[in-house]
């Protein structure tokens, strides 16, 4: 069956290819229909995964909204399609409709929620911690809810990148949570089956030693 938003607005992307990079000037916004964008960003020299985003996400709206040069870069992780909207159209759907208005902001508020929760996460001295907040910040902000739970887009070695640990930590962390039924697995991505027991767990491990032993 024929989509008409997509016959006008889409395109269909493979996996490697880069919608934007980081310092570009731009001039159209993307709506993930299908698949998903690794979002990274320079920092120190290396590629540093900020989030890999699925159906329903959009990216690029910053550079038209500020008119300032691309904060991040965004790259196809596996075949997508993509609704590309220029300024002018956004502008035209904004101006015209509130619920998009709303809904663009409500988005906005939700990245900068993630942005600063990545900064707390960075600043946390426990790695193993590190890497249970950061599964809880990407189920929160850019979680699929699924029927086994949430659905979030990342690798261990994203992961390990995003909150500056070896990724064998990352993957000791997995292990445990998976033998505790709270993580699945899939390929390039896992599934939390309950966040409020994983962040339960976290608390617990955050006690005083005498209530818990090492984590």
């Amino acid at each position: 069956m024929s989509d008409p938003l997509f016959d006008r607005f889409g395109r269909e992307y493979q996996a490697g290819d880069v919608l934007f990079n980081e310092g570009e000037s731009g001039a159209e916004m993307f709506v993930i229909q299908s698949g998903a964008v690794r979002i990274t960003k320079a920092v120190s020299g290396e590629q540093k995964v900020l989030a890999v985003l699925g159906p329903g996400e959009f990216v690029g709206e910053m550079a038209i909204l500020n008119s300032k040069p691309r904060a991040a870069t965004a790259t196809i992780v596996e075949p997508t399609r993509c609704l590309v909207i220029e300024a002018r159209m956004l502008e035209t759907m904004v101006s015209r409709n509130g619920e998009v208005a709303i809904r663009l902001i409500k988005k906005l508020s939700k990245r900068l929620d993630s942005a600063n929760a990545l900064i707390e996460i960075l600043m946390h001295r426990d790695p193993k911690a590190r890497v249970m907040l950061a599964l809880a910040r990407h189920a929160e902000a850019f979680g699929e809810a699924t029927p086994e739970g949430i659905r979030i887009r990342t690798s261990p070695e994203d992961l390990a990148q995003e909150v500056n640990v070896d990724a064998w930590v990352v993957r000791e962390v997995v292990a445990r949570l998976r033998r505790l039924r709270l993580v699945t697995e899939e390929q390039n991505a896992m599934v939390i089956s309950d966040v409020s027991r994983l962040q339960d767990f976290l608390e617990f491990l955050e006690m005083p030693q005498k209530f818990g032993g090492e984590s």
